[in-house]
């Protein structure tokens, strides 16, 4: 018996372009070609981001392309799609977004148990010399781990 693949599909570019501060799990609500899709991988995290609508929150300019033998069942790749949480984590996260002018941003699209599920996260956006900091940070990291690593290393 094949054993299934865990599919998950990350944000990179949320990690560059935001500082994360706090991580929230949401179901979301999909339509049954927009699920067959995503076991496809066929979803895009470009310019994504949560919002909230109504006292609802709702993930805006998610792509998913349409699934290949959907026919007249396909859906809208960029519709609205609305995500679930409880109440309390609703009203924590409208709080904090409002208060502090933070924005969610999703991280990873997943399967749990049959049901797709996104992670978000709480985040306040970087600014240019942040992103620098960061780089020449991993930069200096890497040349140290060389160096340890070319120090320890057994000559013949």
């Amino acid at each position: 018996m094949e054993k299934k693949q865990k599919l998950s599909l990350t944000n990179r570019r949320a990690f560059h372009d935001y500082e994360i501060l706090e991580k929230f799990e949401a179901g979301i609500v999909l339509h049954g070609t927009e699920v067959k899709s995503i076991r496809q991988g066929k979803a895009s995290f470009k310019d994504c981001y949560a919002k909230v609508i109504d006292r609802e929150l709702w993930l805006v300019s998610m792509h998913i392309t349409p699934y290949d033998h959907g026919g007249y069942a396909n859906h809208d790749p960029v519709r609205k799609r609305k995500l679930l949480l409880h109440r309390y984590e609703l009203k924590k996260l409208i709080g904090k977004i409002e208060e502090k002018g933070l924005t969610l941003v999703p991280l990873r699209l997943y399967f749990k148990n049959g049901h797709v599920k996104v992670e978000l996260a709480l985040a306040r956006g970087k600014k240019i010399h942040d992103k620098r900091k960061d780089i020449s940070a991993r930069d200096m990291n890497r040349d140290a781990q060389r160096e340890l690593k070319n120090k320890y290393r057994i000559k013949l």
